[in-house]
């Protein structure tokens, strides 16, 4: 129990770090600019569903860009023959080009030539390139196709080159403090606080804005179009255009962009002017085509197709329309910023009103101080003083993982400050579980110190078994978790390394220098009240049967509810809308469903939530992929300003099917690799009968969880699935301290009743279980109370979670251990006694 002056100097300043690491998050702006430059400044950062703002996850449209890359190609191939001279046909065929040349000799230069320009590529997982064309000459046609590797890297450049454009267009729009992150392979994460209404924004973003002029092809009669014209709809008029494919000067030449008005007419208009090269160019184009009409083409659609009347020589033009002055505000935005690559799809939004994530914080806050003051009063009542050391470990284990995340530069979401506040609780369980140890070690009547040091060596294998379930479930979540439950799994990670740290470390060193200062002969540990008194006997084993039947046929029932009325999806899983609105005054859900209703988007459904002017709408998942989701929502925005300006959105989620899908499946993963990683974990650590008793128990309690969702209605969504992993490791956490009793009196005992030992084992823990239990309870029990309708599908089931936890490590684990163990003594006792088989 000594411990160095170099470690005890280490812990002073792990600790001193952590707290001037957490300090800031204490402080106002004010206090912070008055404190000396050398300490931390820096403050967590909120998750959007704290601060408010908005959450879109861009997709780069794949098909998009390799149609337009094929696209390109053949116009390159068209230029490279009139260049040579030779005559033919060039057609996109699919996702092939195909050129058909019945001049041997052109065909065989054209050959060469489109070679010469094939570039080579890195393979992803090889070393070494290969070409980004596959050219594939057969008979008198040249078939050119993009290869594997060729299509990655365009879709990679196009993702990089995305990135920056975004950026540039949100700074356009001055919002401060953008997260723009590159994510997966083909998406980009776009994080922007304080914006309640991303509507125009989602315009900015997924508009590609690829510019470009190009000369007016002459009428085309009796519906023939002649290689090389595309017919373009007219944004004026909605009449097709035929427009040639051939650019005669691209809009990357565009130095500047800018929205005026028209000093005749006086209409918004968007001026713009070239740089050098394009004046050069756009001169020498209305130069040959005076007389003829010129368009300028956004997206595919016809802006403008003025005649040209004279050669114009500055560089510079406006484009007219019947525009808005916000649409050419926008306009120039888009073409200052550049032009996408492909477009982008906005196929994940999750929007949150700053009045409401300001709401989130007073409750998280509140119940969070509620929790641990119970605690304290509970760990305090229970064991004085030792109590009072333990309570401020746990004010060290959340200081200490405030700083670490805020040093880490982590995001704390909702999620998060719930994975604190189960922290928590789970946190106590060490300090319980040294506490029981060292009075058992005191009761056999050994000096204090060699209890303290007993009671720690004994309960610091069992902590670590107990945390590393905890571990293997969270870092699962994060690995396939999203968004805020990301969070949560940083939280709870972060958390947990810490409570190892504050329990076991700071709390023996605290302990000792108290029984040394005070020279302490015996440590009087025991508690205020005891539920289950000192060597009990309870036959737990007797209701054995009983305690396993009841467990499976209220499995069964679960399962029946699972299959019947079934669980409430989320739109995580589901996609779809959802709206969270707060009304004027007491919402008329009868005009809002009538109204909305209307809207033909399929079914709608309204339930009132909180207060009597709040509403939750959720409207299903619409047919056409992510744009219809977008086009939805703002539909139903716009129909709820018409019913009453004064409603306020206060959140808003947009989940297109492909994250649905995405997500649901993700889930689904991460709880059935929870499952494994913990049966391995716990065949490694004890043995076989000891890792499938806990699993059949786990799957147990897991299908009474689900049930627990369809009985109350409660959504099942992400965080549900986090709900979810963590009672997962919460249970596994309980039956591994059950178990490792278990296996401590098997080895201690040289021959043993397996029916005895684990009644004695259960005896012997079923104070520290219930204890525990009341810890953790405590610091839920107010998140899920006074925790609103954004926390209640997590903090609900975990309190229904530990219940179930606790009574099936008693009832349903430790008789299935009993079964298998019987099993495999009646198989051996069996193997032993049969007779020699006879030698022929």
């Amino acid at each position: 129990m000594r411990t160095t002056r170099t470690v005890l100097v280490t812990y002073i300043l792990i600790i001193l770090i952590g707290l001037l690491a957490a300090l800031p998050n204490v402080l106002s702006p004010q206090q912070i600019a008055a404190m000396p430059d050398w300490l931390p400044k820096k403050q967590i950062t909120l998750g959007l569903d704290l601060r408010g703002g908005s959450h879109l996850v861009l997709e780069v449209d794949g098909p998009a860009l390799l149609a337009d890359r094929l696209k390109s190609l053949a116009a390159e191939t068209r230029t490279l023959m009139s260049t040579e001279t030779v005559r033919g046909k060039v057609e996109v065929t699919g996702d092939t080009v195909v050129a058909r040349i019945t001049d041997p000799d052109g065909r065989s230069r054209i050959l060469s030539r489109l070679r010469e320009q094939v570039t080579q590529v890195q393979q992803a997982g090889f070393t070494g390139s290969v070409p980004d064309i596959l050219i594939q000459p057969k008979g008198d046609t040249i078939t050119l196709s993009l290869s594997e590797a060729g299509t990655a890297d365009r879709i990679n450049q196009a993702i990089g080159q995305s990135v920056e454009i975004v950026r540039q267009r949100v700074d356009q729009v001055g919002v401060a403090e953008p997260t723009i992150q590159r994510v997966g392979a083909d998406r980009i994460l776009v994080q922007l606080p304080g914006l309640q209404d991303p509507t125009r924004l989602r315009e900015l973003l997924g508009s590609t804005a690829q510019m470009s002029f190009h000369m007016v092809a002459p009428e085309t009669y009796g519906g023939e179009v002649p290689d090389g014209v595309t017919l373009l709809p007219d944004t004026k008029t909605g009449a097709e255009m035929p427009i040639y494919d051939r650019v005669a000067l691209s809009g990357d030449r565009l130095s500047d962009a800018r929205s005026g008005f028209d000093s005749q007419t006086n209409e918004p208009i968007v001026t713009f002017r070239f740089d050098a090269a394009g004046t050069k160019q756009f001169a020498e184009i209305t130069k040959n085509n005076v007389g003829k009409p010129f368009a300028i083409v956004l997206d595919g659609k016809v802006l403008t197709a003025p005649v040209i009347q004279g050669p114009i020589l500055g560089g510079s033009g406006q484009i007219t329309g019947d525009f808005t002055i916000e649409e050419t505000a926008m306009l120039s935005a888009l073409l200052r910023a550049g032009a996408l690559p492909a477009p982008l799809t906005v196929i994940e939004e999750r929007t949150v009103g700053p009045d409401l994530g300001a709401d989130v914080i007073s409750m998280g806050l509140y119940t969070g101080l509620i929790g641990f003051a119970l605690v304290v009063a509970f760990m305090t009542l229970l064991y004085r003083g030792w109590g009072l050391i333990a309570s401020f470990a746990l004010f060290l284990n959340v200081a200490l993982t405030l700083g670490i995340l805020t040093f880490m530069g982590a995001t704390l979401t909702l999620p998060g400050i719930a994975g604190i506040i189960l922290g928590i609780g789970i946190a106590v369980d060490a300090n319980i579980l040294i506490n029981e140890r060292i009075r058992e070690e005191s009761k056999k009547g050994v000096s204090a110190l060699a209890a303290l040091d007993r009671g720690f060596n004994i309960a610091y294998s069992t902590i670590l078994d107990a945390n590393i379930t905890t571990l293997i479930a969270t870092a699962l979540l994060f690995m396939f978790g999203s968004g805020p439950v990301k969070g949560f799994a940083v939280t709870m990670i972060v958390g947990t390394g810490v409570s190892l740290f504050t329990a076991v470390t700071v709390v023996r060193v605290l302990m000792t220098a108290w029984v040394r200062h005070r020279r302490i002969k015996r440590i009087d540990i025991e508690p205020l009240f005891r539920l289950v008194p000192d060597g009990s006997k309870i036959s737990f084993m007797k209701a054995r049967y009983f305690g396993i039947a009841t467990s499976i046929l209220l499995s069964i029932a679960s399962i029946g509810l699972f299959i019947n009325p079934g669980l409430n999806y989320g739109i995580d899983f589901t996609g779809g809308i959802q709206v969270e609105i707060t009304t004027p005054g007491e919402a008329n859900l009868s005009q809002l469903r009538a109204e909305l209703g209307e809207l033909g988007l399929g079914e709608v459904a309204l339930q009132q939530i909180g207060g009597k002017d709040d509403v939750l709408i959720r409207i299903q998942r619409q047919d056409g992929g992510e744009a219809a989701q977008t086009a939805a929502v703002n539909t139903v925005r716009q129909t709820l300003s018409e019913i009453d300006p004064g409603i306020s959105v206060e959140r808003t989620e947009v989940v297109g099917p492909k994250v649905s899908g995405e997500l649901a499946r993700n889930g689904m993963i991460a709880v059935g690799l929870a499952s494994l990683a913990m049966l391995f974990y716990i065949w490694w650590r004890f043995e076989w009968n000891f890792a499938i008793g806990a699993i059949v128990t786990l799957a147990l309690d897991t299908t009474k969880m689900l049930g627990f969702f369809v009985l109350f209605g409660l959504d099942f969504n992400l965080t549900a699935i986090a709900a979810l992993l963590t009672f997962i490791g919460y249970s596994v956490n309980d039956k591994v301290v059950v178990y490792d009793r278990m296996r401590e009196n098997i080895r201690l005992a040289k021959r043993y009743d397996l029916r005895t030992v684990i009644d004695t084992s259960i005896n012997q823990v079923l104070t520290r279980c219930i204890f525990t239990s009341m810890t953790t309870l405590l610091a839920i029990v107010p998140m899920a109370i006074w925790g609103g309708n954004a926390v209640e599908n997590f903090a609900l089931p975990m309190v229904f979670g530990v219940l179930i936890a606790t009574m099936s490590s008693i009832f349903i684990a430790a008789p299935i251990l009993l079964l298998l163990g019987n099993l495999a003594q009646r198989h051996q006792h069996a193997g032993a006694v049969q007779p020699d088989a006879p030698v022929s």
